[in-house]
């Protein structure tokens, strides 16, 4: 009986993930030597090639993808089974503050390990705008925030670049018109660095909407009566981004993360780090498209 070491597919799930070895060994905290020892030797248990190392960035093979899914697996059940034996036993609350938009991928799959390591402690979500948010971290009301902001203030640290983009109806022709006809919320982090680029491009607008609730933005958008902007691959199935254009470039956006620093419980502090990881291949990700 040949057995898989939870360490070394470990190892192989953050060369996967990340992008590479030296990533991945940075992230794990061990030498770049001592990750390409354990992928090597878990290549000759298998007797498979499991990366191609052919090209500038390392890319799974056909067998590197299928055992992938199992190594996944395999280190999550280890870890949660580890986590619940010998874990602390805290209990209480943590509230964390995320914008409504960077909801998805990364905070469903956190939360999820979070409950699997700490299951007596309570992970309150609140979803709302990225100003609202930043007004209940100063006043001590959120413990943990993100937020999708232009630049980074002091205390955070940005765990990814995104670009804006232009949205509107599937096949949308309002963009057109001039003045162009635009609905962005009256809380949207982006307004005002909205209509800031089409003043200075020269490019005559109107607001054809006055609220703060997404959901009137969509249906006003879909129906092709203004464009909006949002961050690049989150605009919901009933929107599409707008390519092609004369409309001005909206630049690039962060993510950040807000903590309260030192005074940081070891429970907040174990769920930032799982947002920072969880951000580290979706930051790949945007390293390679640029």
């Amino acid at each position: 009986m040949r057995n898989l070491d939870v360490t070394t597919l470990r190892s192989f799930v953050a060369v996967a993930e990340l992008g590479g070895v030296t990533r991945a060994a940075g992230f794990l905290n061990l030498t770049q030597s001592a990750v390409s020892m354990q992928l090597k030797r878990l290549e000759e248990l298998l007797g498979l090639s499991l990366l191609d190392r052919s090209g500038r960035s390392v890319r799974l093979t056909a067998s590197g993808e299928q055992l992938l899914s199992y190594a996944r697996k395999m280190v999550e059940l280890n870890d949660e089974a580890f986590a619940r034996l010998t874990h602390k036993e805290y209990a209480g609350e943590i509230h964390l503050g995320v914008p409504h938009d960077i909801v998805y991928p990364v905070i469903p799959r956190v939360l999820q390990r979070f409950a699997a390591e700490m299951p007596r402690m309570q992970v309150q979500l609140s979803a709302s705008h990225t100003n609202k948010l930043k007004e209940q971290f100063a006043r001590g009301e959120l413990d943990v925030i993100l937020t999708t902001e232009g630049k980074l203030e002091e205390g955070g640290e940005t765990l990814n670049e995104i670009p804006l983009r232009w949205v509107g109806a599937p096949g949308a022709q309002v963009w057109k018109q001039r003045p162009l006809r635009i609905a962005q919320g009256r809380m949207c982090a982006f307004r005002a660095d909205l209509i800031s680029t089409l003043d200075k491009a020269g490019v005559p607008w109107t607001s054809v909407v006055d609220t703060a609730s997404d959901r009137t933005i969509e249906a006003t958008v879909s129906a092709d009566l203004a464009v909006c902007t949002m961050l690049e691959g989150t605009a919901p199935p009933q929107l599409a981004e707008i390519d092609g254009t004369d409309l001005p470039d909206l630049g690039m956006y962060l993510v950040n993360m807000y903590t309260a620093g030192r005074r940081l419980s070891e429970p907040v502090q174990r769920l930032a780090d799982m947002i920072r990881a969880g951000y580290q291949p979706l930051r790949q990700v945007e390293a390679i498209r640029a």
